[in-house]
C-alpha cells in the first residue's frame, strides 16, 4: 500500500485525461450556464406575460364600464329623440290646423270680395 499522500500509478490520470476530464467539465459548466440563462429569460417572458394578462384585465375592465355608459347614454338619446318626434309632430297637427283655417278664412274671403264686387256692379247698373 502507498504512504499518505502518495498515489498508485492506477490513481494518477495521465495529463491527456485530465485535460480530457478538464475540457468535460468546461462543457458541462457551459450547457449549466446556458440553461441558466435559458432559465432567466424564460422566467422574465412569464413575468412580461403575467403583466400583459393583468393589463389586458384592466382594459377590459374600463372597456366594459365605457359600454355600459355608452348604453345608458344612447338610452337618454333615444328618449330625448321620442320626445323631439312626438313635439315635432304636434307643431305639425298645429300647422295643419293653422293652414285649414287660412284656407277657410281665404275661401271666406273670396266669397266677402265676390259679393262685394256684386253688389258693385248692381249698384253701377241702372
Amino acid at each position: 500500500m502507498p504512504a499518505a499522500g502518495e498515489d498508485t500509478q492506477a490513481d494518477q490520470a495521465t495529463t491527456a485525461e485530465a485535460l480530457q476530464q478538464w475540457r468535460a467539465a468546461e462543457r458541462l459548466v457551459a450547457v449549466a450556464r446556458r440553461g441558466r440563462v435559458a432559465a432567466e429569460a424564460a422566467a422574465q417572458a412569464a413575468q412580461d406575460a403575467a403583466d400583459a394578462a393583468l393589463a389586458t384585465s384592466a382594459a377590459a375592465q374600463a372597456a366594459l364600464e365605457s359600454m355600459a355608459l355608452a348604453e345608458a347614454s344612447a338610452a337618454k338619446t333615444a328618449q330625448a329623440s321620442k320626445l323631439v318626434v312626438l313635439s315635432t309632430r304636434a307643431d305639425l297637427a298645429d300647422a295643419e290646423a293653422d293652414v285649414a283655417l287660412s284656407e277657410v278664412g281665404e275661401a271666406d274671403a273670396q266669397i266677402q270680395y265676390r259679393a262685394a264686387e256684386e253688389r258693385a256692379r248692381e249698384k253701377r247698373t241702372p
